[in-house]
């Protein structure tokens, strides 16, 4: 990578950053980030780190982290937060996709009393609302996809459809006591650094087949197959699963319109006609 210009890292100088972290003294942008900016970064002290500038909080996504390493989930370790700003130890390989797969086997395995999270956090630029709840359709309904048809980016003629959805067929198709497991929320390739270390964690105790669904979703850029094998020998898929999982991708395919706008809607209408609704 080609270094940061002297106007990128004085920017990123200027950022809030954390008391007790070394300041930067070279900056190289990475690729990625369609919300959040990273960046690769040398510290005065020799070490590499990364830093992640967020428009919201990061504690948030601290809060995250923290909690997919108390499951036995491999993560880079937090060196400070401040603000929007997010410093973390670089990571690297080799891959080891076996070890991911049983990793986030554990981390559902890891078993609320209740569906939501201790706090909000955040999908994207968007508030992820985690009210508890007892009842798993409810949740899901209210908290993934109806809070966010008030967006005005939401097409009038979708909204009606995703509000006859929200209005009891989704709910008569998902199960109403599932576990309530910790689930990343947003796992997916992007979020999976050199084969082995996650990130951008979406955190909340939820049933784990929406995990699943959005690990199944980017068809283009699948997890490789060790990751799978090694998953399901400790937790096979559940029965049912396959009938449930499109409507499981609604809550990421509406995120991914109001994130992108048009492009996301062709494959969300795809859900909706397979459905009927």
């Amino acid at each position: 990578m080609e270094p940061a210009s002297a106007a990128r890292l004085a920017d990123l100088m200027a950022a809030d950053w954390p008391s007790g972290v070394p300041r930067p003294v070279g900056a190289w942008a990475t690729p990625g980030g369609w919300v959040a900016t990273t960046w690769l970064v040398r510290l005065v002290d020799g070490r590499d780190a990364v830093v992640k500038l967020t428009p919201y909080p990061a504690d948030a996504e601290v809060d995250g982290l923290e909690a997919l390493t108390a499951a036995g989930v491999p993560v880079p370790r937090v060196l400070g937060h401040t603000g929007g700003t997010l410093v973390m130890e670089r990571v690297g390989g080799p891959p080891d996709w076996e070890l991911l797969g049983r990793a986030i086997a554990g981390m559902h395995r890891l078993v609320g009393e209740r569906f939501g999270w201790h706090r909000d956090n955040h999908a994207g630029r968007f508030v992820q609302v985690n009210d508890w709840s007892e009842d798993w359709p409810t949740f899901f309904v209210e908290q993934r996809v109806r809070v966010h048809l008030a967006d005005q980016s939401v097409p009038a003629e979708l909204r009606l459809r995703l509000e006859r959805a929200c209005d009891g067929p989704i709910q008569a198709l998902l199960p109403a006591h599932p576990t309530p497991s910790l689930t990343h929320g947003d796992l997916w390739l992007g979020n999976i650094v050199e084969g082995r270390w996650v990130v951008d964690p979406e955190v909340s105790f939820a049933d784990r087949e929406l995990d699943l669904a959005y690990m199944q979703m980017s068809e283009g850029r699948p997890l490789p197959g060790e990751f799978w094998s090694a998953y399901l020998e400790m937790l096979p898929v559940p029965d049912g699963y396959e009938g449930r999982r499109r409507v499981l991708e609604l809550h990421h395919r509406l995120l991914n319109v109001l994130h992108f706008g048009d492009q996301g809607l062709p494959a969300l209408h795809v859900v909706l006609a397979e459905k009927g609704w």
